[in-house]
């Protein structure tokens, strides 16, 4: 057979990503993505992925950690990557100019993903790219971006993926979405051996929720209302009764739940049950505790009252949901 007429096997081309920093980013996120994709390089014996740094002036940047980075070229110049990351910082607002948001834009406007990482998915939505998308931001600049943005959904998950848009919130989370999207491209086997290497006790997919304080959700000027939800935290086994709650914090049962429908937009006992199903789910997820043993830590009064709780919450009943949840977690992806 002539070498016309034979059937030569290519390697497809790597997927090259882009990583544009901004003054004060986080370097924590920054390497654990890159980390990430060279990990995947290092197991699979060949270029599945590449990447570069890109700042907005084309001039090294530095870090919240005063590192300087140094970029292959300047943002606006360059649309040379298949996939765009936005490292934010802690002074995001000073880095938007309407340069910026075209630019962003014309990517958006070519189809090529975009994503973010700690405050980067302000400068998205900033540039009207996360409206109608789910998507995350670290918990610290939650409450302010859902009102600055409504049209976005931010979440308070740790990673959103949504159609072409990426979205982390920060620290070691980058990690988590990008196993999600190598889990994508190559498979389960690459990603759990990039597990190991990296000791990761379990990956978490983007059912996993921060851990927000109490006042970035109702800001300091409630503290009655952050007395009343701390006791809540603190006593899930042996839950408080509502006129328990109304005598430690000082108020009356009625104007506790004014506070709870103001503030929480529910009432204490629908928090009171949510907490208590959230730290369920957690065990669920991280223990080999018994769904009856399970309940019984969590307060409920019998497993049935329990499993109805928990499946009015999550869609599912604890035992099916354990199992979607630890299959889910095994390769760090949900369907989208």
């Amino acid at each position: 057979m002539s070498l016309m007429n034979r059937k030569i096997r290519r390697q497809p081309e790597p997927r090259h990503f882009g990583f544009l920093v901004v003054p004060g980013f986080p370097l924590v996120p920054y390497s654990s993505a890159i980390e990430t994709l060279r990990m995947a390089n290092r197991l699979q014996h060949e270029n599945l992925y590449t990447w570069e740094t890109v700042t907005i002036s084309g001039e090294p940047v530095s870090a919240s950690s005063g590192l300087e980075v140094m970029p292959k070229c300047s943002a606006i110049t360059t649309t040379s990557f298949s996939t765009l990351f936005v490292c934010g910082g802690t002074k995001i607002r000073d880095a938007w100019s309407s340069e910026l948001g075209r630019w962003l834009k014309a990517l958006a406007n070519r189809g090529i993903p975009l994503g973010a990482m700690s405050t980067g998915s302000y400068l998205l939505a900033k540039a009207g790219l996360l409206d109608g998308y789910r998507c995350a931001i670290h918990w610290d600049r939650l409450a302010t971006t859902r009102e600055e943005f409504p049209k976005a959904s931010f979440s308070n998950s740790i990673y959103e993926i949504d159609r072409g848009r990426y979205t982390c919130a920060g620290g070691i989370t980058a990690i988590d979405m990008m196993l999600h999207l190598i889990s994508q491209d190559h498979g389960k086997q690459l990603v759990e051996a990039i597990s190991d290497q990296l000791v990761l006790d379990r990956m978490r997919c983007n059912l996993d929720q921060q851990r927000i304080p109490l006042h970035h959700e109702i800001g300091t000027s409630q503290p009655k209302l952050t007395e009343a939800a701390t006791l809540m935290a603190a006593n899930l086994e042996e839950p408080l009764t509502i006129e328990e709650l109304s005598n430690y914090v000082g108020v009356s049962r009625r104007q506790l739940e004014r506070l709870f429908r103001c503030y929480l937009d529910r009432t204490p006992t629908q928090y009171y049950i949510g907490l208590r199903l959230k730290a369920a789910r957690r065990l669920l997820m991280q223990t080999e505790k018994s769904i009856t043993e399970i309940s019984i830590f969590c307060g409920f009064s019998s497993v049935g009252h329990f499993s109805k709780c928990y499946r009015d919450e999550f869609g599912l009943p604890p035992r099916a949901d354990r199992k979607r949840l630890l299959g889910l977690s095994e390769v760090g992806v949900v369907s989208e």
